[in-house]
């Protein structure tokens, strides 16, 4: 069968990339050169496989499918019918989830907005509900909101009262919570984090959560690939809905998930389906879906729970070369795969820490401590270990990242020290032309272009950046 000519106004819809947009190339092959030469250390990102990569940059993007399987807004939909239907298992299977006894809707673009869809699903507008802090820990998500302003949509549409971590101990203070429910009666708790380095007590949160007949609702996002590879309690044995990113721990595409019983008479299964499509979002991103259903098979392999052993491994070694150097630790170190490190012992903030990271190519986070005033200026850095574990980091190797860090932070004090004042505008032009961050940046780059790179392979780079 002869094939028509392409129309000249088409021509380029079969052009490389490469070819067809020069500067997003650019773009793009410069990031792939920071991410081989530096050392990601933020706890809510990771490296993803070339399998997963190539499933999210499929022409599955083309096609329209509201709805769910099999009872869908548009023609054409048979293929994504199996698709969606394949990652629906596959998420079920990933957590060992019974399917009478557990749903999931695969469709969520991501953690945020499957947290709303899950809150629109279980309460109602302005109903109450209680998440952790996020001066403690918690997630934006979970009901924040300052003195002056209601910051998150979930603290604007619904009725929120955080409760936090002990100051002292940086543990969940769950007597507190307790005695603070009964004044509030919730209708829904919220269990997960974003930066709490220790294990949940999910009992003590299904009995507090039964006391006033509320919804239990895990975000499992930062250790969903922990618990999918047998590292970290499970929430599923008590909650009601678990909601997850499918990056992070997980090593997927950027998206989200809403896990819902089914052995309950609450119809959550209608509910959830319905939040997501049509009440907070529209058409599902199949290309993306495609993506999740690759790393859920990964996550369910045997390969993938050595993995995540050793993500708990690297961080908790991490945490004790860091304690070595003399510094602090919120909970003393990590059950996990984050370190949130304390700096106010050395009265520098996680935010300055940050920028001269990043000057040295280690990727790091500022992030607020148990007793911080601003969110902007925090005393403390989340650090985590999960990307450098998919570039095969062990042990040893943490040792080095910690000895890495510690320069950084040396360098940060004596740079403090030498402008002679705490403002940011003037240890950031303090810092321009000093040999011993052009020296330490020289190293990590060395060391870290010395591993592998998951996703794609280093020699094929065609960057035009100089680091």
């Amino acid at each position: 069968m002869s094939v028509k000519p392409t129309d000249p106004w088409n021509a380029c819809l079969n052009t490389p990339l490469e070819k067809e947009d020069q500067e997003v190339f650019n773009i793009i092959e410069n990031e792939k050169l920071r991410e081989w030469s530096g050392l990601e250390l933020i706890a809510s990102e990771n490296l993803t496989s070339q399998a997963v990569i190539e499933a999210n940059g499929s022409p599955l993007t083309n096609k329209y499918s509201e709805g769910l399987p099999g009872a869908r807004y548009y023609g054409g939909n048979e293929f994504i019918d199996e698709l969606e239907l394949l990652c629906r298992k596959r998420a079920l299977a990933a957590f060992n989830l019974n399917p009478e006894q557990w749903g999931v809707n695969v469709q969520p673009y991501s953690g945020s907005t499957a947290n709303f869809a899950a809150l629109t699903a279980l309460i109602q507008p302005q109903d109450r509900l209680m998440g952790l802090d996020l001066p403690s820990g918690g997630h934006l998500t979970h009901g924040y909101q300052t003195n002056k302003k209601k910051i998150s949509s979930s603290s604007i549409y619904f009725q929120s009262m955080p409760y936090q971590v002990d100051q002292t101990t940086g543990l969940i203070d769950y007597q507190r919570l307790e005695e603070n429910a009964a004044l509030f009666r919730p209708k829904l708790l919220i269990c997960g984090a974003s930066a709490y380095p220790a294990e949940w007590d999910y009992a003590r949160m299904r009995k507090i959560a039964d006391q006033h007949g509320a919804y239990l609702m895990c975000d499992m996002a930062h250790i969903s690939g922990l618990i999918a590879g047998e590292q970290a309690l499970s929430p599923f044995d008590f909650c009601d809905v678990v909601t997850t990113t499918t990056h992070k721990t997980l090593r997927g595409p950027r998206a989200g998930l809403i896990f819902f019983r089914r052995d309950k008479n609450d119809d959550l299964e209608n509910r959830v389906n319905m939040a997501v499509f049509p009440s907070c979002q529209g058409g599902p991103h199949n290309n993306t879906i495609a993506a999740i259903a690759v790393a859920l098979k990964q996550a369910a392999s045997p390969e993938f729970k050595a993995y995540a052993k050793q993500v708990r491994a690297n961080a908790k070694k991490l945490g004790e070369v860091l304690v070595g150097h003399g510094y602090k630790l919120a909970t003393g170190g990590t059950v996990n795969h984050l370190v949130l490190w304390d700096l106010k012992p050395q009265k520098l903030t996680g935010s300055k820490v940050e920028r001269i990271c990043d000057m040295v190519h280690i990727t790091i986070n500022k992030n607020s401590i148990a007793g911080d005033k601003s969110a902007v200026t925090p005393g403390g850095v989340r650090l985590g270990s999960s990307a450098l574990t998919s570039r095969s980091f062990k042990e040893e190797d943490m040792v080095k990242v910690g000895d890495l860090l510690h320069r950084a932070v040396q360098i940060a004090l004596k740079v403090q020290e030498q402008c002679g004042s705490k403002m940011m505008k003037d240890f950031v032009a303090a810092l321009d032309g000093n040999q011993e961050i052009a020296q330490l940046k020289k190293e990590v780059m060395e060391f870290a272009r010395s591993f592998p790179m998951p996703g794609f392979d280093p020699k094929t780079i065609k960057s035009t950046a100089t680091l």
